[in-house]
């Protein structure tokens, strides 16, 4: 058995930029790995089939545990590469919310391609496996190795910046979801224009100011934007959804008062308030 940690992913920048021929969304993003993370373990079977065991973990409840989880077509895709016919067990602690814009999802099956790689002793190198990545996910190449990166097209095309988030990071997840499928619909039904805050924080070489979230503006909900304003009035130095969201997140440069804001906002959510530092590297966990 081998065993890796999958870690969630925030948004700092997030602009759609055009829709390709296959009918998905551009886009180009700034991603940044912090330290919450979902526990993997994965191990050869005699059934020659691929199986999914939960292992508990805060969000565990409602978790999928056949064909619909990313791990279940991570496993596949790898398993169809390699040409073996075994069989995989593949277990999951849950600590990451979905439908959060957090890349809990995504982040599991990465690193499931990473483990199996390590488990068949494969030797495919980053390269190959975000190959393998792109067709489980968007967000997957690039939480192969995860850090901080520019992230363009549908995902895949990757420009590390070595510079990345710094300090502490408040994670505010309300007590509601909201689907990638629905945050790209309203984006397309409200005509919305395409972004360019990507390549602002690039040309700068710095975040500050320039937090900035096409789907957020798409989604508008208002429990959201006053969780941002809270965030920023109680000290966070700037407050973003990350991804499709439901998630809220705000920027610290000290966790005391990270820690102490997030004790102020359980009274927006149900689904848990985190306090993670930002920096995590993923590759080789």
């Amino acid at each position: 058995m081998v065993n890796g940690r999958a870690y969630a992913k925030i948004n700092l920048t997030l602009d759609v930029t055009g829709i390709l021929e296959n009918g998905y969304h551009s886009i180009a993003s700034v991603m940044q790995t912090i330290s919450l993370y979902d526990e993997i373990s994965v191990e050869k079977n005699q059934a020659g089939e691929i199986r999914l065991f939960s292992d508990g973990g805060k969000f565990a409840d409602g978790m999928p545990l056949d064909k619909k989880n990313t791990c279940h077509k991570a496993a596949r895709v790898f398993l169809e590469h390699i040409g073996s016919k075994d069989g995989v067990d593949i277990h999951i602690k849950k600590d990451i919310p979905s439908q959060a814009g957090l890349g809990g999802g995504s982040s599991d099956a990465a690193t499931v391609l990473r483990l199996l790689n390590r488990l068949f002793e494969t030797n495919l190198d980053y390269d190959e496996l975000r190959r393998l990545a792109l067709e489980v996910g968007a967000d997957v190449p690039f939480l192969v190795t995860g850090g901080c990166a520019l992230c363009e097209g549908m995902g895949e095309i990757l420009t590390p910046i070595e510079k990345g988030l710094t300090g502490y990071v408040l994670l505010v997840k309300p007590d509601f979801g909201i689907s990638t499928p629905e945050a790209y619909r309203l984006f397309d039904e409200k005509k919305l224009p395409y972004g360019n805050s990507s390549e602002a924080v690039i040309n700068s070489g710095s975040f500050h100011g320039l937090l900035s979230n096409d789907l957020e503006k798409a989604v508008a909900n208002p429990e959201i934007l006053k969780l941002k304003e809270d965030l920023v009035r109680h000290g966070a130095s700037d407050s973003l959804m990350t991804g499709s969201g439901s998630c809220v997140y705000g920027l610290f440069e000290y966790e005391r008062l990270a820690k102490h804001v997030g004790r102020m906002c359980r009274e927006y959510t149900t689904k848990g308030v985190y306090v993670p530092v930002s920096s995590e590297e993923v590759a080789e966990s």
